[in-house]
């Protein structure tokens, strides 16, 4: 026997009013935002998908935004991270070498410029850089992407402690900053312990200051609350992220979260369209976990708002083929030749006061 269900219209017209909100330039507050993060039926949740669309399209057009990585330095990583397979604390069998050469960097920027993908970001599995011999070959890999051409060079390369570092990533030709937030500050605790939220805030600052986008989002599924992602979004708006992407634990055998349960489909594209209520102008990258996470259902992380998405495989695990993600976007009236600086977003970031060296060592 079919079984029916009363749909709350009270509901439906505040989303209708929030969406409409956000659409004529307005925002939402933190309780606007969290009625949106609890919506709990289907019929309420595809209501703000079809919100979360229209957001998307009159900011973002068709237009979709492709990144790529390469992992320039894997494993042996001395940061305590437990979502993360290249741990020095944890047994996970994922590969282990030094910073690569040339060579592999430039097959990458190939590959993924003929893949339509916008930039590569070069990885690294440490703490973070300091001035020296390795930020002189960081600093050259980073001119050699910009001068072959192919690709944006972008970098996610941990914690920096010195402004000097910054400029002279910047220098080099650097455009695009990855730095997740990865949680909330509230929650950051419960996934690492060995730098804090502040520590990742700071490395942001001196990014900023240098003239560098930023791309920094998080991971959902770790077991923080809904209220832990919708503090996540705002402090993302805060920072002024100009690409955020949004990745979803995939368990890895050997870590702290290796039997932590998957997050259902749903309640990964709702966190999405909040995400895009939330930062209506920004670039919002589907990243790692997607595949094993949403499985047929990814198509419809870009009627949920996403206007990004990294394609190939991730730093550790594998993504679907390139082909398919192509050709996804191709089926939905969706094109990946995105070329702009990032001028349409909203940016609330104001310059700090930057100490100087007399005064630091004081």
């Amino acid at each position: 026997m079919m079984t029916t269900r009363q749909v709350d219209v009270t509901t439906h017209s505040r989303i209708s009013e929030l969406g409409q909100r956000v659409l004529s330039g307005g925002k939402l507050s933190r309780e606007d935002a969290l009625f949106l993060f609890n919506l709990e039926t289907t019929a309420d949740i595809f209501d703000l998908l079809s919100w979360a669309n229209r957001i998307r399209e009159q900011n973002k057009g068709n237009k979709i935004h492709l990144c790529s990585i390469v992992n320039a330095k894997a494993g042996n990583c001395s940061e305590n991270c437990s979502f993360c397979a290249q741990s020095s604390f944890y047994q996970t069998g994922s590969p282990k070498y030094g910073f690569v050469d040339p060579e592999p960097m430039m097959e990458a920027a190939t590959e993924a410029g003929d893949n339509k993908v916008t930039a590569l970001g070069i990885v690294a599995a440490w703490k973070g850089l300091n001035e020296g011999p390795l930020l002189d070959e960081v600093c050259d890999r980073i001119r050699e992407l910009k001068a072959g051409g192919k690709v944006r060079p972008d970098a996610s390369l941990g914690l920096i402690k010195d402004q000097k570092v910054a400029v002279r990533l910047k220098e080099a030709g650097l455009e695009c900053y990855g730095h997740n937030l990865e949680s909330s500050r509230n929650f950051f605790g419960n996934h690492c312990t060995t730098h804090t939220y502040e520590d990742r805030v700071q490395t942001i600052k001196y990014l900023k200051n240098a003239g560098i986008k930023i791309c920094s989002g998080g991971i959902i599924g770790m077991g923080e609350s809904r209220e832990d992602r919708c503090d996540l979004a705002f402090e993302l708006k805060e920072i002024g992220a100009s690409v955020v992407p949004i990745n979803i634990l995939n368990p890895i055998k050997g870590t702290p979260f290796e039997n932590y349960p998957q997050l259902p489909p749903m309640e990964i594209l709702k966190t999405i369209a909040c995400f895009r209520f939330i930062l209506p102008r920004q670039e919002i990258m589907i990243a790692g976990g997607r595949t094993i996470n949403l499985r047929d259902m990814q198509s419809m992380i870009f009627t949920a708002g996403a206007s990004a998405l990294m394609v190939g495989n991730y730093l550790t695990t594998l993504n679907q083929p390139v082909e398919k993600d192509l050709q996804m976007l191709k089926d939905l009236g969706l094109d990946p030749e995105w070329d702009h600086n990032f001028e349409d977003q909203e940016n609330t970031w104001q310059p700090i006061e930057l100490k100087t060296a007399e005064a630091v060592s004081a």
